[in-house]
């Protein structure tokens, strides 16, 4: 009875592993000091890959099924241990089983706002944050430059590695880019997709393969962002006799809605100073050649102007 159980804490027979944890991607197989049978049954489930380790190097590899360990099974191994083809005593080695499963909704975002050149504003800074998704789509390279001999690797083990590689990619992307703000919030798909080709390869290196990378918003600091509303608001508005206008008659309901004469005469003062700048807005037009302001500095220019005289931008 004593030499049987020695024997069974001494030889292991089935290998396998039924990731119990969610989030691991890499397991080492628990082999203290137990030698694997010739004979034993490696069994790899769908969303595994297995790979037998012999002194820290990564020997044979292999994918979901179930295989019968022999020296005909482990080529490399037998290889590296310079076993005969008819070797049949047990062995000792390392099993490394991976998981190939898509790891999804992984968030990514600049922990520090990327200064980039803008068109129209200069250097600003910006903040950017999405979604990815990646799985191990090579175990050697995953095992080689990753996990290493660690017994458990986990997901969260390998994101603020994977999030440094993102905003370093995200930051060649954006910093040259030289076009407008809104320009590059209405085209966060193409964005995406330039930054995806450039981290394939930096993940592949890692053996990992980017399965999504979405961008999900791009925001401005508060300040800047006030500003180019307001901006927004002027290019709807046309001119800034038209906002003059606008903002007037916005207010006319304002007064109006006050009780006694004090709103009325708030009204009435109101409905002047519309009146008037109406008047004077037209006069103007009806006197002096159309005009147009300078989306750079401000200045009143003629409409017909390619270049504003005061800053020397060109005008659309």
């Amino acid at each position: 009875m004593g030499l049987r159980s020695f024997l069974e804490k001494q030889f292991v027979d089935v290998i396998q592993w039924t990731e119990p944890d969610a989030g691991v991607l890499a397991y080492r197989y628990p082999m203290a000091d137990l030698e694997i049978q010739n004979g034993a049954q490696l069994t790899v489930r769908e969303s595994q890959m297995a790979a037998f380790v012999n002194e820290g190097r990564i020997a044979d590899i292999f994918g979901p099924g179930r295989y019968t360990l022999t020296t005909r099974t482990l080529p490399l191994l037998t290889s590296l241990m310079n076993w005969d083809k008819e070797f049949e005593s047990p062995f000792k080695s390392d099993v490394v089983f991976f998981s190939t499963r898509i790891q999804i909704d992984q968030r990514w975002g600049t922990a520090t706002p990327i200064t980039i050149r803008e068109k129209e504003f200069g250097a600003v800074r910006v903040r950017v944050y999405g979604i990815y998704s990646y799985r191990i789509a090579d175990p050697r390279a995953f095992f080689t430059n990753v996990s290493g001999t660690r017994d458990v690797y986990r997901v969260e083990d390998l994101e603020g590695q994977l999030r440094s590689t993102i905003v370093a990619r995200m930051t060649e992307v954006l910093a040259p880019a030289d076009m407008p703000f809104l320009d590059m919030a209405a085209n966060q798909a193409e964005l995406a997709r330039r930054v995806t080709e450039q981290l394939r390869p930096a993940f592949a290196a890692l053996g990992i393969g980017l399965d999504s990378f979405v961008i999900q918003s791009l925001s401005l600091p508060e300040e800047l962002q006030k500003t180019l509303d307001e901006r927004i608001s002027m290019n709807l508005l046309g001119d800034m006799s038209r906002y003059t206008q606008f903002e007037a008659a916005r207010s006319l309901p304002l007064a109006a809605s006050n009780n006694g004469s004090a709103g009325t005469g708030a009204g009435l003062g109101a409905g002047i100073v519309f009146g008037q700048t109406l008047w004077n807005t037209v006069s103007q037009g009806a006197l002096s050649p159309q005009t147009k302001f300078c989306a750079d500095c401000g200045k009143g220019i003629p409409r017909t102007a390619k270049f504003c005289p005061e800053c020397g931008k060109p005008q659309a």
